[in-house]
């Protein structure tokens, strides 16, 4: 199992977001989002997923793109997001701080541009090792109600704590 120690005041809200809110900031690799959205709908009855983890006051997606773009090539008008305080310096955009500046990755997320897949990486600070994870440890997981997604329902039904 894998966890970190973290400042919980980086956490600003677990919830249901409108889709169309979130701004991406990176192309995807479209083979990987296709195989994202066959898995999900394979699944009978449910399928758990980890919220996409995005900046509380801009909606920029920090973690997630795939599932973004998955859930919503399936239909879904409200995804599960962790909102996290982008601003704090106990989140990185590279180790030793060497990617792309914040302030670039949300002028991108909020425009018509996006970055190549994969060009930035988002880190989270550990008080505990004394070192950066990938910030997606800070993601909740979440219930997809696959069952019914086939006639329209698409819901997130349980959060996962």
């Amino acid at each position: 199992m894998y966890s970190i120690d973290f400042n919980q005041n980086l956490i600003k809200g677990i919830m249901l977001i409108d889709i169309d809110k979130l701004n991406p900031h990176e192309k995807i690799i479209e083979k990987k989002k296709t195989s994202l959205a066959k898995f999900i709908k394979s699944y009978e009855n449910y399928y758990i997923i980890s919220s996409i983890v995005c900046c509380h006051e801009s909606l920029l997606i920090v973690d997630g793109h795939h599932r973004y773009f998955a859930l919503k090539e399936l239909g879904f008008k409200n995804v599960p997001v962790t909102k996290v305080d982008y601003s704090s310096d106990l989140i990185s955009t590279g180790v030793d701080g060497n990617g792309i500046p914040k302030k670039e990755i949300i002028r991108i997320g909020v425009s018509d541009e996006l970055f190549e897949p994969k060009s930035t990486q988002h880190l989270i600070y550990c008080s505990k090792s004394q070192a950066w994870h990938p910030i997606i440890l800070l993601s909740t997981m979440f219930k997809i109600d696959t069952k019914n997604m086939t006639k329209g329902c698409k819901n997130f039904d349980t959060i996962i704590f």
